[in-house]
Protein backbone atom coordinates (compact mmCIF):
# COMPACT_ATOMS: atom_id res chain seq x y z
CA UNK A 1 0.00 0.00 0.00
CA UNK A 2 2.75 2.49 1.20
CA UNK A 3 4.34 2.06 -2.77
CA UNK A 4 0.82 2.39 -4.26
CA UNK A 5 0.33 5.70 -2.23
CA UNK A 6 4.10 7.07 -3.51
CA UNK A 7 2.66 6.04 -7.14
CA UNK A 8 -0.03 8.23 -6.67
CA UNK A 9 1.83 11.33 -4.84
CA UNK A 10 4.28 11.20 -7.78
CA UNK A 11 1.42 11.23 -10.02
CA UNK A 12 0.12 13.85 -8.67
CA UNK A 13 3.48 16.23 -7.47
CA UNK A 14 4.01 19.85 -9.14
CA UNK A 15 7.12 18.37 -11.32
CA UNK A 16 5.15 15.90 -13.33
CA UNK A 17 2.98 18.69 -14.81
CA UNK A 18 5.63 21.01 -16.39
CA UNK A 19 8.60 20.85 -18.67
CA UNK A 20 9.47 18.47 -21.68
CA UNK A 21 8.58 15.50 -20.15
CA UNK A 22 5.16 16.54 -17.98
CA UNK A 23 2.55 14.12 -18.23
CA UNK A 24 0.30 15.97 -19.99
CA UNK A 25 2.57 15.94 -22.91
CA UNK A 26 3.51 12.21 -22.41
CA UNK A 27 0.00 11.50 -22.92
CA UNK A 28 -0.57 13.46 -26.11
CA UNK A 29 2.55 11.77 -27.50
CA UNK A 30 1.13 8.90 -26.53
CA UNK A 31 -2.28 9.54 -28.26
CA UNK A 32 -0.63 11.54 -31.39
CA UNK A 33 1.47 7.53 -32.08
CA UNK A 34 -1.31 5.11 -31.36
CA UNK A 35 -4.03 7.58 -33.42
CA UNK A 36 -1.51 7.73 -36.28
CA UNK A 37 -0.63 4.12 -36.03
CA UNK A 38 -4.43 3.28 -36.23
CA UNK A 39 -5.94 4.98 -38.82
CA UNK A 40 -2.64 3.73 -41.04
CA UNK A 41 -3.85 0.28 -40.17
CA UNK A 42 -6.87 1.15 -40.76
CA UNK A 43 -6.55 2.70 -44.28
CA UNK A 44 -5.03 -0.61 -44.85
CA UNK A 45 -6.96 -3.37 -43.40
CA UNK A 46 -10.61 -2.22 -43.64
CA UNK A 47 -10.97 -2.29 -47.42
CA UNK A 48 -9.29 -5.50 -47.50
CA UNK A 49 -11.18 -6.88 -44.87
CA UNK A 50 -14.39 -5.77 -46.56
CA UNK A 51 -13.78 -7.49 -49.71
CA UNK A 52 -12.69 -10.49 -48.09
CA UNK A 53 -16.31 -10.32 -46.41
CA UNK A 54 -18.41 -9.59 -49.48
CA UNK A 55 -16.31 -11.77 -51.56
CA UNK A 56 -16.31 -14.77 -49.50
CA UNK A 57 -12.70 -14.86 -51.34
CA UNK A 58 -9.32 -15.02 -49.53
CA UNK A 59 -10.30 -15.87 -45.86
CA UNK A 60 -7.68 -18.39 -45.82
CA UNK A 61 -4.94 -16.00 -46.60
CA UNK A 62 -6.08 -13.24 -44.42
CA UNK A 63 -6.37 -15.75 -41.04
CA UNK A 64 -2.74 -16.85 -41.73
CA UNK A 65 -1.30 -13.39 -42.44
CA UNK A 66 -3.23 -12.20 -38.99
CA UNK A 67 -1.67 -15.07 -37.55
CA UNK A 68 1.57 -14.09 -38.47
CA UNK A 69 1.65 -10.91 -37.34
CA UNK A 70 0.25 -11.76 -34.21
CA UNK A 71 3.66 -13.87 -33.26
CA UNK A 72 5.79 -11.11 -34.23
CA UNK A 73 7.27 -9.47 -31.36
CA UNK A 74 6.72 -5.84 -31.15
CA UNK A 75 9.97 -5.04 -29.29
CA UNK A 76 12.21 -7.22 -31.77
CA UNK A 77 10.93 -5.35 -34.50
CA UNK A 78 11.02 -1.92 -33.76
CA UNK A 79 14.55 -2.42 -33.22
CA UNK A 80 15.32 -4.30 -35.96
CA UNK A 81 13.67 -1.55 -38.15
CA UNK A 82 15.82 0.93 -36.15
CA UNK A 83 18.53 -0.95 -37.39
CA UNK A 84 17.40 -0.81 -40.67
CA UNK A 85 15.89 2.35 -41.40
CA UNK A 86 18.49 3.73 -39.47
CA UNK A 87 18.75 6.22 -36.75
CA UNK A 88 17.16 9.41 -39.00
CA UNK A 89 13.86 7.03 -39.73
CA UNK A 90 12.75 6.19 -35.81
CA UNK A 91 9.44 7.36 -35.72
CA UNK A 92 8.70 5.76 -38.87
CA UNK A 93 10.08 2.34 -37.81
CA UNK A 94 7.90 2.74 -34.31
CA UNK A 95 4.92 3.59 -36.79
CA UNK A 96 5.72 0.67 -38.99
CA UNK A 97 5.43 -1.88 -36.00
CA UNK A 98 2.67 -0.02 -34.72
CA UNK A 99 0.55 -0.65 -37.52
CA UNK A 100 1.80 -4.40 -37.91
CA UNK A 101 0.21 -4.76 -34.60
CA UNK A 102 -3.21 -3.43 -35.63
CA UNK A 103 -3.79 -4.49 -38.44
CA UNK A 104 -5.04 -7.91 -37.42
CA UNK A 105 -7.86 -7.05 -35.06
CA UNK A 106 -9.40 -4.41 -38.01
CA UNK A 107 -8.53 -6.86 -40.66
CA UNK A 108 -10.69 -10.03 -38.77
CA UNK A 109 -13.27 -7.07 -37.56
CA UNK A 110 -14.29 -6.10 -40.84
CA UNK A 111 -14.27 -9.34 -42.74
CA UNK A 112 -16.05 -11.61 -39.44
CA UNK A 113 -18.90 -8.58 -39.29
CA UNK A 114 -19.53 -8.87 -42.89
CA UNK A 115 -19.82 -12.73 -42.53
CA UNK A 116 -21.77 -13.03 -39.66
CA UNK A 117 -24.44 -10.92 -41.87
CA UNK A 118 -27.05 -14.08 -42.59
CA UNK A 119 -27.25 -14.32 -46.33
CA UNK A 120 -30.57 -14.48 -46.61
CA UNK A 121 -30.47 -10.47 -46.31
CA UNK A 122 -28.37 -10.18 -48.90
CA UNK A 123 -30.26 -12.26 -51.35
CA UNK A 124 -33.18 -10.14 -50.14
CA UNK A 125 -31.80 -6.92 -50.86
CA UNK A 126 -30.88 -8.28 -54.15
CA UNK A 127 -34.18 -9.69 -55.08
CA UNK A 128 -35.30 -6.14 -54.19
CA UNK A 129 -32.90 -4.64 -57.64
CA UNK A 130 -30.33 -3.11 -55.14
CA UNK A 131 -26.69 -3.15 -56.64
CA UNK A 132 -23.91 -4.49 -55.07
CA UNK A 133 -22.38 -1.02 -53.95
CA UNK A 134 -25.88 -0.53 -52.66
CA UNK A 135 -26.00 -3.53 -50.63
CA UNK A 136 -22.58 -2.99 -49.44
CA UNK A 137 -23.22 0.70 -47.98
CA UNK A 138 -26.48 0.12 -46.62
CA UNK A 139 -26.94 -3.79 -45.96
CA UNK A 140 -23.27 -5.19 -45.19
CA UNK A 141 -21.56 -1.67 -43.58
CA UNK A 142 -24.52 -1.28 -40.92
CA UNK A 143 -24.91 -4.69 -40.20
CA UNK A 144 -21.03 -5.21 -39.70
CA UNK A 145 -20.60 -2.05 -37.82
CA UNK A 146 -20.49 -3.41 -34.36
CA UNK A 147 -17.86 -6.48 -35.21
CA UNK A 148 -15.91 -3.17 -37.02
CA UNK A 149 -15.94 -1.18 -33.67
CA UNK A 150 -15.04 -4.73 -31.69
CA UNK A 151 -11.90 -4.82 -33.94
CA UNK A 152 -11.73 -0.78 -33.64
CA UNK A 153 -11.62 -1.19 -30.17
CA UNK A 154 -8.79 -4.34 -30.16
CA UNK A 155 -6.63 -2.49 -31.85
CA UNK A 156 -6.31 0.33 -30.14
CA UNK A 157 -6.06 -1.46 -26.78
CA UNK A 158 -2.91 -3.53 -28.13
CA UNK A 159 -1.51 -0.46 -29.70
CA UNK A 160 -2.06 1.90 -26.57
CA UNK A 161 -0.18 -0.80 -24.39
CA UNK A 162 2.56 -1.39 -26.86
CA UNK A 163 3.00 2.52 -27.58
CA UNK A 164 4.75 2.15 -24.04
CA UNK A 165 8.38 0.73 -25.84
CA UNK A 166 8.41 3.58 -27.78
CA UNK A 167 10.22 5.55 -25.01
CA UNK A 168 12.98 2.58 -25.87
CA UNK A 169 13.84 4.73 -29.00
CA UNK A 170 13.22 8.17 -27.28
CA UNK A 171 9.97 8.96 -29.03
CA UNK A 172 8.21 9.92 -25.69
CA UNK A 173 4.66 8.48 -24.38
CA UNK A 174 3.68 7.43 -21.47
CA UNK A 175 6.12 4.46 -21.24
CA UNK A 176 9.00 7.40 -20.12
CA UNK A 177 8.55 7.04 -16.63
CA UNK A 178 8.97 3.70 -16.34
CA UNK A 179 11.36 3.05 -18.69
CA UNK A 180 13.21 5.79 -17.28
CA UNK A 181 12.13 5.10 -13.22
CA UNK A 182 13.56 0.88 -13.94
CA UNK A 183 17.18 1.76 -13.83
CA UNK A 184 17.16 4.73 -11.24
CA UNK A 185 14.94 1.93 -8.97
CA UNK A 186 12.07 4.49 -8.87
CA UNK A 187 9.36 1.98 -8.27
CA UNK A 188 6.76 4.65 -7.16
CA UNK A 189 7.44 5.98 -10.89
CA UNK A 190 7.62 2.94 -12.47
CA UNK A 191 4.03 2.12 -10.90
CA UNK A 192 2.56 5.51 -11.41
CA UNK A 193 3.55 5.41 -15.15
CA UNK A 194 1.70 1.65 -15.17
CA UNK A 195 -1.37 3.30 -13.12
CA UNK A 196 -1.61 5.85 -16.34
CA UNK A 197 -1.38 3.52 -18.83
CA UNK A 198 -3.81 1.03 -17.60
CA UNK A 199 -6.51 3.88 -16.92
CA UNK A 200 -5.72 5.03 -20.25
CA UNK A 201 -6.82 1.77 -21.56
CA UNK A 202 -9.82 1.34 -19.17
CA UNK A 203 -11.28 4.95 -20.71
CA UNK A 204 -10.53 3.84 -24.25
CA UNK A 205 -12.44 0.50 -23.37
CA UNK A 206 -15.39 1.64 -21.73
CA UNK A 207 -15.45 4.28 -24.65
CA UNK A 208 -15.59 2.02 -27.37
CA UNK A 209 -17.81 -0.41 -25.78
CA UNK A 210 -20.23 1.92 -25.79
CA UNK A 211 -19.92 2.78 -29.25
CA UNK A 212 -19.87 -1.15 -30.12
CA UNK A 213 -22.73 -1.51 -28.40
CA UNK A 214 -24.59 1.80 -30.02
CA UNK A 215 -23.13 0.40 -33.73
CA UNK A 216 -25.77 -2.41 -33.50
CA UNK A 217 -28.75 -0.83 -35.74
CA UNK A 218 -31.61 0.33 -33.97
CA UNK A 219 -33.97 -2.01 -35.48
CA UNK A 220 -32.29 -5.46 -34.51
CA UNK A 221 -31.90 -3.73 -30.67
CA UNK A 222 -35.64 -2.22 -30.89
CA UNK A 223 -37.92 -4.47 -33.21
CA UNK A 224 -40.16 -7.25 -33.21
CA UNK A 225 -39.15 -10.13 -31.30
CA UNK A 226 -39.00 -12.47 -34.60
CA UNK A 227 -36.40 -9.96 -36.24
CA UNK A 228 -34.64 -9.97 -32.92
CA UNK A 229 -34.06 -13.93 -33.08
CA UNK A 230 -32.59 -13.27 -36.78
CA UNK A 231 -30.19 -10.41 -35.73
CA UNK A 232 -29.17 -12.93 -32.84
CA UNK A 233 -26.02 -14.29 -34.57
CA UNK A 234 -24.76 -10.95 -35.04
CA UNK A 235 -25.95 -9.46 -31.61
CA UNK A 236 -24.28 -11.79 -29.49
CA UNK A 237 -20.68 -11.88 -31.71
CA UNK A 238 -20.83 -8.03 -31.04
CA UNK A 239 -21.47 -8.35 -27.56
CA UNK A 240 -18.42 -10.82 -27.03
Amino acid sequence: MNLFAEAIAWMFAPEQWQGRYALPVLLGQHLALTLVSVLIAAAIALPAGWLIGHTGKGREIAVAVSGAARAIPAFGLMVLLVLLLGVLHVPEAAVITFVLLAIPSLLAGAYTGLEAIDRRVIDAARAMGMTEWQIFFKVEVPLGLPLLVGGIRSALLQVIATVTIAAYVNLGGLGWPIIQGIPLRRFDQVLGGAIIVAVLALLVDLLLASAQHAAVPRGLRTGRPGRRRAAAPVAASATA
